[in-house]
């Protein structure tokens, strides 16, 4: 009988599994979790989509600490967020690393970003690097003009096309991370930058989801022929990772040209390329770390300002407080600036509520433990895929009052009662692995929430007479985006519809 390559793959991956099955048994108790079968452990128990929902249904079962068994991989939920503290922040040495996801991480390509690259000294470059770019309140300062200016910009966008919100959303947040990634103007109309970001970003989510791809569990179906029935997935890796390729060499391209004709304006890359004795090592770091820049800024902003229109939508009432405050502080002949923020304190209210309503990445990005640990008493296996289920800590009913609702004035400070727990304590991550971008992030959030409501009334849309109802639904992928809906945005006078027009576009300075 013929041996074909498919019998060799079967074998190759019964191996596999008896090799993973046959490990020596814990030598402590590990965290309760969901029984699973044996050989397989937990891959039936595991959710594709959304899994932050079962996760914090697990809890109330489970606890604030679940193992599960992926095919032999321990995989580690952490539903308190006491524990996350505890094991994620003070033992941040060894729970620094991260997984390596076949599908995403080694296929597609991704582990050369920030957001994946394993823990050692290039993570830390990178960090160093984008530290000295964002990394505190004064740097980003510098950055505040262009804020202001891509936001006004906006603006106008959404007052000549409100219907196209969303992409109007991507731009502005696409032209302000390339100008300081780059010192690229974005272009009117479709812009390639713009639109290649997007594409690779979107299939990162699908890449990194927990479950999404088997492979990541059983790394070795990589080797599996791409002629095999069930392997498509193997073509959509070779797609995604040219995708992101394009992602990451056009905007370097871009800069090169323009200092090699005298054009380049100021940008994080080109002051790395200014150095005359960069080789071809450091000019890899400093690309990926221009791309972790670029993609990690670009989507997670687009997802909360998105989630800022749906919100207002549904909620009239926050939009009328937010604008009285800000008539009587700034008036109508001017729009906000970070200058005005510490006079707004319901306006910064609502941009911690936006964060923590539905969390842009409600797992954030896995952990993964580098030696054993003891947590609570139970053994915490090393190499184990630990996450974060942030989604559960920011709908914690013990942390805040009727957490499903959205409701700014829960950090507000008010007579006989405390402002509930700043979301940003929560939604950046943990550990050396908080996302380098959070006052980017931040101040990105303000300044759209203010010029916004200074200038729009945003409210629910009215198709033939009838009120639509915008429903809240989000992506069940790692960045989670609200789903598409329709609002109606328009002036609030004919004032703010002059203040909106007073900005120009590139293409007319």
């Amino acid at each position: 009988m013929e041996i074909t390559a498919l019998d060799i793959s079967l074998a190759v991956v019964g191996l596999w599994l008896l090799k993973r099955v046959l490990t020596s048994r814990p030598s402590a108790p590990l965290p309760p979790g969901p029984k699973g079968f044996p050989l397989i452990g937990n891959v039936l128990d595991m959710p594709t989509s959304h899994e932050w929902v079962t996760f914090t249904r697990w809890a109330k079962e489970f606890g604030g600490l679940i193992y599960l068994n992926l095919l032999g991989q321990p995989f580690i939920i952490i539903n308190s967020h006491k524990k996350a503290v505890e094991m994620l922040e003070k033992k941040s040495v060894i729970y620094s690393d991260r997984p390596v996801l076949t599908m995403g991480s080694e296929l597609v390509g991704w582990k050369n970003t920030l957001a994946l690259t394993g823990y050692g000294e290039r993570f830390r470059e990178y960090r160093r690097m984008l530290h000295r770019l964002m990394g505190t309140r004064s740097n980003m300062e510098k950055f505040h003009p262009i804020e202001e200016l891509e936001t006004h910009r906006f603006l106008r966008r959404v007052l000549e096309n409100p219907d196209d919100l969303q992409a109007h959303i991507r731009k502005t947040a696409g032209a302000i991370i390339l100008n300081m990634a780059y010192g690229y103007k974005i272009k009117d109309g479709d812009d390639p930058l713009v639109n290649n970001v997007e594409i690779a970003v979107d299939q990162f989510s699908e890449a990194t989801a927990p479950g999404a791809f088997l492979v990541d569990v059983l790394p070795i179906l990589r080797y599996v022929p791409g002629w095999v029935p069930g392997t498509a997935w193997k073509q959509l890796a070779k797609l995604w990772h040219d995708n992101l390729m394009t992602m990451v060499e056009m905007p370097l391209d871009f800069v090169k040209q323009q200092m090699a004709t005298g054009d380049a304006l100021p940008s994080f890359t080109s002051t790395y390329l200014e150095n005359p004795d960069m080789n071809a090592e450091q000019e890899h770091v400093v690309k990926w770390a221009a791309a972790s820049l670029y993609s990690g800024g670009a989507d997670t902003t687009v997802s909360a300002t998105y989630s800022l229109f749906l919100a207002l939508a549904i909620h009239p009432e926050v939009q009328r407080k937010a604008q009285a405050e800000i008539d009587a502080v700034i008036g109508t002949d001017r729009l906000p600036t970070f200058h005005d923020r510490e006079r707004l304190p319901y306006v910064d209210a609502i941009v911690k509520e936006i964060l923590r309503w539905n969390p842009v990445g409600p797992l954030g990005v896995p952990h993964r433990l580098m030696e054993d640990d003891m947590q609570d008493g139970y053994l915490i296996p090393k190499g184990s895929i630990v996450v974060a289920n942030i989604w559960k800590f920011l709908h914690d009913e013990q942390t805040y009052v009727d957490p499903i609702a959205f409701n700014p004035d829960r950090f507000m400070p008010s007579a006989g009662k405390e402002p509930e727990v700043d979301p940003r304590t929560y939604v950046f991550g943990f550990g050396r692995r908080i996302c380098p971008g959070l006052n980017l992030a931040d101040a990105s959030m303000f300044i759209s929430v203010a010029m916004v409501l200074a200038v729009f009334d945003i409210s629910k849309a009215v198709e033939n007479g009838r009120v639509v109802e915008p429903v809240v639904e989000y992506t069940g992928t790692t960045i989670s985006h609200p789903k598409p809906f329709k609002c109606s945005v328009k002036p609030r006078s004919e004032k703010a519809a002059a203040l909106i027009k007073s900005v120009r576009f590139n293409s007319e300075e």
